[in-house]
């Protein structure tokens, strides 16, 4: 029946609670609502609707606490001289204890003489509207996100000094929403930072499976993305969870650090029962809802669990609040309690002392009393009051209070009360604590949200478990120096150590599992932190081979002018002419430009340089070998061919042929590298694989760039060699192809040296070595088949006559004839 009158809000209710003197209600000019779980139902189904007798539940003596810190918060703001002059205020306090059996009390706090409408502006003046004029509560998350939408259709303040959960920071939905109590997100920020601190990357996250915990496990998620932490094992704990099914799976996976993130009777249980399953050495890591826990730290066998570190938040005495426990606790309870039975507001608490009251956990006792404080400030506003008096004549509604609230700006107990943007708090900050040995909870660091230097902890005051050392918490053990990690499975914090390579490095400060490749002008060897800058080295003028290349060149150059000298002063002598007559000034003429190529070589390459490497000497020597084909079909189309073909030997002396073919040799040769430098031009480049330590400037030529011209080379060296080879049989003395052939020989010899080479090496003597290619190529024609026929000359002048030749020529002529 009772339950029937509180239902349909009669407006009898009044009437019954003033009849004694109840905890749960005071009368003011206006009125404060409340809402606590000093009784906790736990789920139960019912077969038919009924209402649930609070008092027959279980009773929570720190929602006990806090429930007779607000009764004392309204005294002391009533008492006050300077908040709320000659203004008293009242308040109703209803007992929360169940999500959704408690409806009555909620529409009470908000209804007016039995009625709820909503707020309008013409009927501002009349008494349709409830003198509540804010709540403070419910505490937790999941009572708050049940009954919080009743109170913002009315922008009725809601002012909670327990819900955590981060979705009340959305205004859209809850836009007359406050809260005392740092969100979730601050929280678990600490938590994560305490991990980070003392690199547990392995964690296990127990949550429960409401608002609170929910919201915790979403946050936890979220901020170690970024972090070294992983997530290995989530899992829900309730009141009647099958706990060793979870110990069971953290001892699977080597868990060593656990987060509980639930509410204090979840926890209880859960501790109870790891102790007797015989759960140990473990990092369990506490929020607020139990970090300050008054039972858990004396329990027997705690200690072997491990080690316990909490976040919990500041404890400040509040100054008169023992005095008025020991006050209201002596007075007699009321004597008809039948009377205090609306909507089950019974404590059922008289047994109560105030010292167990005192010595309870104070968690959250500093949110109820500046949450209280926060609304009488808001109404100070609003009324417009000095110390003296307040405006009587202003009327006031929540939604003018809730304005005043969201500007709040006052100093209670050296704390700065402010609200940001989302109804947050910005004042107050994070303890971290530790569980000791003796079953006391001790201070040990702190998380600042308004500082520089933010958080601290003191690691000489944690006796930690096991050998007195920082436990370890990874799925795998850290790489040695020089390795990166390769993750093995989905979570990053389970891998495998590679060695980074040689010419790559590891930086673990900004991505461990990447071996980053060093650039081009640094290197490294194997396992390496960083690279080293490379040392450039090439072949410079200064250098003593170049020198000495350079030396023979000139000497090259020197014997070529001398000997065009003696072949002009001897131009019509037999020697001469059979060396070529006017064509042999072309070969060396030929020659000596070749060796402009030599030069380039040597000092650090350009583009240039690359070019001039390879041009001279392939388009001028070519014009060489054609002189050298054209010399060798000469010599035996005059001894073999003129009398088998005398057509073709007219033609070939009609028309000059020698110089046609010489004329298209380099015609052709220059098409090919003008051809080839279309394709890819010579460039310079830095070879970084020979020698890790060093950068060798060579010249990039492209092998496909440069496959014309060189096959124009081997063509003609081919063609000279079979014309030479085929005049081997004649005369002794004659010995012009047998010297070509010779030359050839040594050619051919010189270039499949360097090839060989440069198969094996590519260090910084290559350029030098191809140097010395190009000068033996042009050697080996200079001094074995131009300098014997200076030889001659000078010192065997008898052998330079016209009748000396025509003798060598009867007589071989004799001998093929016979």
């Amino acid at each position: 029946m009772h339950f029937l009158v509180c239902l349909f809000l009669t407006g009898n209710v009044l009437h019954v609670l003033t009849q004694c003197s109840s905890p749960f209600n005071l009368n003011g000019d206006y009125l404060v609502g409340g809402l606590f779980d000093i009784h906790t139902s736990s789920s139960v189904s019912h077969e038919r609707p009924e209402a649930i007798h609070c008092s027959s539940q279980t009773f929570s003596l720190s929602s006990y606490r806090r429930f007779q810190l607000m009764r004392f918060s309204v005294e002391q703001i009533n008492n006050s001289t300077q908040l709320l002059p000659n203004v008293s205020l009242g308040y109703k306090i209803f007992d929360h204890c169940s999500i959704s059996k408690n409806f009555p009390g909620i529409f009470d706090l908000i209804s007016a003489n039995g009625l709820i409408r909503p707020w309008s502006a013409e009927r501002q003046h009349l008494s349709a509207t409830s003198k509540v004029i804010g709540v403070v509560g419910p505490f937790s998350s999941t009572d708050t996100l049940t009954v919080a939408p009743l109170f913002m259709m009315d922008l009725i303040p809601l002012v909670s000094y327990g819900a955590a959960s981060s979705a009340f920071s959305e205004k859209a939905k809850y836009s007359s929403f406050l809260r005392t109590v740092h969100s979730n997100k601050e929280s678990v920020k600490v938590i994560v930072a305490i991990m980070e601190h003392f690199k547990w990357q392995w964690v296990a996250f127990l949550y429960s499976n409401d608002a609170y915990g929910n919201d915790g496990l979403g946050l936890f998620r979220n901020l170690i993305k970024d972090t070294d932490i992983c997530l290995a094992l989530a899992m829900e704990i309730k009141l009647k969870s099958n706990y060793s099914e979870v110990f069971q799976h953290i001892e699977a996976q080597r868990i060593k650090t656990l987060v509980v993130f639930a509410p204090k009777l979840s926890v209880e249980a859960l501790i109870e029962s790891a102790i007797q399953v015989g759960v140990t050495n473990k990092v369990w890591i506490a929020v607020d809802t139990w970090s300050l826990n008054e039972k858990l730290p004396k329990m027997k066998g705690i200690q072997k669990l491990g080690t316990i570190l909490g976040v919990s938040q500041p404890l400040l005495t509040i100054p008169g609040f023992s005095e008025f426990l020991l006050a209201s606790q002596s007075k007699d309870p009321c004597e008809d309690e039948e009377a205090l039975g609306f909507c089950n507001q019974i404590c059922n608490c008289s047994s109560l002392s105030a010292q167990d009251i005192i010595s309870m956990d104070p968690t959250y006792s500093f949110s109820v009393y500046s949450a209280v404080y926060a609304i009488a400030h808001a109404l100070h506003n609003v009324l417009e009051c000095d110390k003296q008096t307040c405006q009587g004549n202003i009327s006031v509604f929540p939604h003018k209070v809730l304005v005043e609230l969201k500007k709040s700006n006052f100093t209670l107990l050296n704390q700065s009360i402010q609200f940001d943007e989302h109804g947050d708090p910005k004042f107050g900050s994070y303890n971290i604590v530790f569980w000791n040995k003796s079953g006391e909870i001790e201070e040990i660091g702190y998380f600042e949200f308004q500082s520089s230097v933010n958080f601290v902890i003191d690691e000489m005051k944690i006796q930690w478990h096991g050998k007195w050392k920082v436990p370890t918490s990874q799925c795998s053990h850290q790489c040695p120096v020089g390795f990166a990690k390769k993750q093995d499975g989905i979570h990053k914090c389970c891998f495998t150590c590679e060695e980074c390579p040689d010419g790559t490095y590891i930086n673990i400060s900004e991505n461990a599992y990447k071996c980053v490749d060093c650039k081009e002008t640094e290197w490294s060897s194997e396992a390496s932190t960083s690279c080293i800058l490379r040392t450039v080295e090439y072949v410079s003028f200064e250098d003593s081979i170049a020198i000495l290349i350079i030396a023979a060149t000139l000497l090259l150059l020197g014997l070529e002018v001398a000997m065009c000298v003696t072949f002009a002063l001897n131009y019509n002598t037999p020697v001469v002419r059979s060396a070529g007559g006017h064509m042999c000034f072309l070969i060396l003429g030929c020659l000596g430009l070749s060796s402009l190529s030599i030069v380039f070589f040597f000092g650090k390459p350009s583009g240039f340089s690359c070019i001039l490497q390879f041009v001279p000497f392939s388009l001028l020597f070519s014009t060489c070998l054609a002189c050298f084909v054209v010399r060798s079909f000469q010599i035996v189309c005059i001894f073999k061919i003129a009398a088998k073909f005398p057509k073709l030997h007219g033609w070939w002396m009609k028309y000059h042929g020698q110089w046609l073919v010489v004329m298209g040799t380099f015609v052709m040769q220059c098409v090919l590298n003008f051809s080839s430098f279309w394709i890819a031009t010579p460039k310079p480049y830095n070879e970084t694989t020979w020698s890790p330590d060093k950068i060798i400037p060579s010249c990039e030529i492209s092998a496909k760039a440069t496959s014309g011209p060189t096959f124009l080379l081997l063509c003609l060296c081919t063609l000279c060699f079979v014309f030479s080879y085929m005049g081997k049989d004649l005369p002794k003395n004659y010995n012009e192809a047998k010297a070509i052939t010779f030359c050839l020989l040594l050619l051919i010899l010189t270039w499949i040296v360097y090839v060989s080479i440069g198969m094996v090496y590519r260090g910084k003597f290559i350029p030098s070595l191809n140097a010395l290619a190009v000068l033996s190529s042009l050697y080996s024609f200079l001094l074995w088949y131009f300098l014997p026929k200076c030889y001659i000359i000078i010192f065997q002048p008898h052998k330079n006559t016209t009748q000396y030749f025509q003798d060598i020529i009867q007589n071989y002529t004799k001998t093929i004839s016979q």
